[in-house]
């Protein structure tokens, strides 16, 4: 590489490090997940309590090298939490969110790059349901019906937002 282009390159990953690097520790303690073939759909995460799991994948494509999108698990499964756009959201620890996970992705075919998506989530002010005999906090459909019928209730969810970063050298 040129001096003359490297110097903007390094300047550009010492930037976007630092700005990460302020990150608080994550609620979640993973190491990095298993590496990934270009065009292999995985599952990064599940959030149960909102339906959905995130899903990603390595394209191939320079300009965009890794893809992910939340994906509804059911059809039936009563949402307790949303899955908000990030951008819209802009979370913060200051407005009240918290550094949920940090899920890291290896690239099989270029292992000085893997994908980063950062989950944030900010409680919402819903108590969660009480514990039942066995132990397990338990919500009945028609319990979730009437929660959902209420829009009040739907201000009160815990909401989640993730953003998604490649790191690492790119490789040809």
């Amino acid at each position: 590489m040129r001096p003359s282009v490297a110097a903007p390159l390094l300047a550009a990953c010492l930037l976007a490090s630092a700005a990460h690097a302020a990150d608080p520790a994550p609620e979640i303690q993973r190491p990095a997940a298993k590496a990934q073939a270009t065009g292999v759909v995985h599952s990064l995460r599940q959030i149960p309590e909102a339906c959905a799991r995130l899903e990603g994948a390595f394209t191939g494509d320079a300009s965009q090298p890794y893809r992910y999108s939340p994906v509804r698990t059911s059809p039936q499964c009563q949402p307790r939490a949303r899955f908000v756009d990030f951008d819209k959201a802009r979370p913060s620890v200051a407005a009240g969110w918290k550094l949920n996970d940090v899920i890291r992705v290896p690239n099989a075919s270029c292992p000085s790059q893997q994908a980063v998506v950062r989950v944030w989530r900010k409680p919402g002010s819903a108590a969660p349901p009480a514990a039942d005999g066995q132990g397990q906090s338990r919500i009945y459909l028609q319990d979730a019906k009437q929660q959902a019928a209420g829009a009040a209730q739907a201000a009160s969810l815990t909401l989640f937002a993730a953003k998604l970063d490649v790191e690492g050298k790119a490789c040809r």
